[in-house]
């Protein structure tokens, strides 16, 4: 569609991608009151999800907007956060799903999240719409949560190119922020220079919560859960076989790939890269990138003739990675998402 600059002007005091990505993990936030529904998977799996704003039935013209969190993050992320304040000031409801395991509980199998785990979007998203039937449906996602929904808007994209029907999806919104359009690249870049400084803070954390999950499930084994076994046996048994989990790519060759099904670290990347699936998406979607972000070089952002024909990049040179601090206006990233997701009646579903 198109690819465009905008008119994002950072603070003379984070004017560079270091203090504008580390921004929001340090600024105090506001409490802000969110209401926990969990859904019950069809694998006998739940996820929690957190709404904002007004009651469903009071959202402003019949509207809810989806919000998919990055690595590591939950509904209690502050730009997740932030972007529900904001549509709250629009009237209109707002739902962060908690992929597995992220909400402050441990999931009950083994398997977890990854950049590609659009099945569970996809279950979550038709549950809501068989609570919701008369709402239309935006969804806004960041960094690892942008690209399960690129993908997923992709998959609906392909579905509706081959089906005679009229297509629900076409006329839905959809913003990505701070995507990893290319994992391979994103993750080879966190090996080195600044930006392995967050690569071995997100290894840890990765780390350090699939061994507090596998402790937690084997004390559920012991005391006699059968699903807990069985998922304890598969942590287990993949852990031990590890060797070197220092990096963000060995955890994923090592642990992310197999334990949901991919051959090794390049298989999942290739399979669950979102860029080469930008011309099937069929949904207006806007992709909100900086130029500067540490955790995704200029390699892995798409290029003019990568876009499809719904979908529209905003290029900005120092916003970091999902930071957009901008001069005099804290909250100039919600600004943009609620602009583009609500200047139109029309979303998914409805």
């Amino acid at each position: 569609m198109s690819y465009s600059t905008n008119t994002f002007k950072p603070p003379l005091l984070a004017s560079n991608a270091h203090a504008q990505t580390l921004w929001r993990r340090f600024a105090p936030l506001a409490v802000f009151e969110q209401f926990r529904e969990r859904i019950e998977l069809a694998d006998g799996d739940f996820i929690d999800i957190d709404w904002a704003g007004p009651a469903q039935g009071d959202s402003s013209r019949h509207r809810i907007v989806v919000l998919l969190h990055g690595l590591c993050g939950s509904s209690q992320s502050p730009y997740i956060i932030e972007l529900q304040r904001e549509l709250a000031l629009s009237s209109v409801a707002s739902v962060a799903i908690n992929f597995r395991g992220c909400s402050g509980e441990f999931n009950r199998l083994a398997r977890a999240y990854h950049s590609g785990v659009t099945e569970d979007l996809d279950e979550v998203f038709n549950i809501l719409q068989e609570q919701y039937p008369a709402h239309h449906f935006l969804f806004a996602g960041y960094s690892l949560g942008a690209s399960v929904l690129l993908n997923w808007l992709a998959e609906k994209g392909e579905q509706e190119s081959h089906s005679t029907a009229v297509p629900a999806a076409s006329t839905c919104r959809a913003v990505a922020v701070s995507t990893p359009f290319q994992l391979a690249d994103c993750s080879r870049a966190m090996l080195g220079g600044t930006s392995a400084f967050y690569g071995d803070y997100f290894v840890k954390l990765l780390n350090r919560d699939f061994i507090t999950k596998v402790e937690h499930l084997e004390t559920l084994a012991s005391l006699g859960n059968p699903l807990a076994f069985d998922a304890a046996v598969t942590l287990r048994g993949l852990l031990n076989n590890a060797v070197d989990l220092t990096s963000i790519w060995r955890f994923d060759d090592q642990l992310t790939a197999p334990l949901h099904g991919f051959a090794n670290a390049d298989d999942y990347y290739a399979r669950c890269s979102s860029g080469p699936k930008l011309k099937s998406i069929s949904a207006r979607t806007l992709l909100i990138q900086s130029a500067d972000d540490p955790l995704i070089p200029p390699a892995a952002l798409p290029s003019q003739e990568d876009l499809g024909s719904a979908t529209e990049l905003q290029l900005s040179d120092r916003s970091g990675h999902v930071g957009f601090i901008a001069r005099g206006n804290r909250a100039w990233l919600e600004q943009q998402i609620a602009r583009f997701l609500l200047s139109s009646d029309q979303g998914c579903g409805g």
